[in-house]
Order: C-alpha cells, then sequence, then structure tokens
C-alpha cells in the first residue's frame, strides 16, 4: 500500500502546480490536483515554494488552513466518486452538489463529513464507518 509521507505529498502538490503552470506534460492525478488547486487562489503562494512549504506548520489555533491536507481532501473525494467506493458516495455527491450548484462546495461540504468519519474511526480505535459517512452526505444533500 502506498502510504506517502507529509514530505512527499506537499512535493506532489507544488510540483503539479509548478508544471501546470509552466504548461508541462501532467499525469492524470497531477491533472486533477492542478485543478483543484486553480480552483483555490488562497493556496497559490503556499505552493509555489516547495522549500517553504515543506517546512510550513499549519496550526488550527493559528487559525490557518491547511493547503495540502484541503486538496489532498478533494482528490481523495474524487476518487471515491469516481470508483463509487464507499458505494453510494458518487449519487450522493452528485446530489448535494445539484442543491449546492456547485461541484466544489459539494466537496467542501463531504470533507466534513468525511473528516467526521475518520476522527471518529481514530477515536474509536474501530475502521471507517462508510455508511455512517454515506448518510452525513446524503442528509446534507436533502436539508
Amino acid at each position: 500500500m502506498f502510504s506517502p509521507s507529509q514530505h512527499d505529498v506537499r512535493l506532489f502538490f507544488c510540483e503539479a502546480w509548478r508544471k501546470n503552470r509552466a504548461g508541462e506534460p501532467l499525469t492524470p492525478m497531477e491533472a486533477l490536483a492542478a485543478d483543484w488547486i486553480a480552483e483555490h487562489p488562497e493556496y497559490h503562494a503556499d505552493l509555489a515554494d516547495a522549500e517553504a512549504a515543506k517546512a510550513a506548520s499549519y496550526q488550527v489555533e493559528e487559525g490557518r488552513t491547511n493547503p495540502f491536507l484541503h486538496l489532498a481532501m478533494h482528490l481523495s473525494i474524487s476518487e471515491q466518486t469516481g470508483i463509487d467506493q464507499p458505494r453510494g458516495i458518487k449519487q450522493a455527491c452528485e446530489l448535494l452538489a445539484r442543491r449546492l450548484g456547485s461541484l466544489h462546495e459539494a466537496h467542501h461540504e463531504i470533507m466534513e463529513c468525511l473528516g467526521r468519519m475518520i476522527w471518529e474511526s481514530q477515536r474509536s480505535g474501530l475502521p471507517p464507518d462508510g455508511d455512517a459517512y454515506i448518510d452525513c452526505v446524503r442528509r446534507r444533500a436533502t436539508r
């Protein structure tokens, strides 16, 4: 199983953005990452300097959003919906995107559910509950 380090993840996003801006060929995953990066101009400065990105600290207490975590969650949700795993996430995402009028905003809502599922799993020591995750997204899609 591939398990990238924090350093690897940060370099991946920085390099995808650099290659995109330079007009260089991108792998499919880099192209997807670059699309999500383009949706977040507030992160462009963070991604422009790979060395600074490797050293940066994004503390909740400082009120800073970690752009790499945020973008990784976009990629995770894109992958989940692409293969409909957990089963039902694709339809739930589509419903939520229709309700909100934006796939991007739907992803942000889904991130709340994904984060909760991961937190609950870590807290309880149990495997992630995909059914609770899908239920959370569906509730947001139908409220």
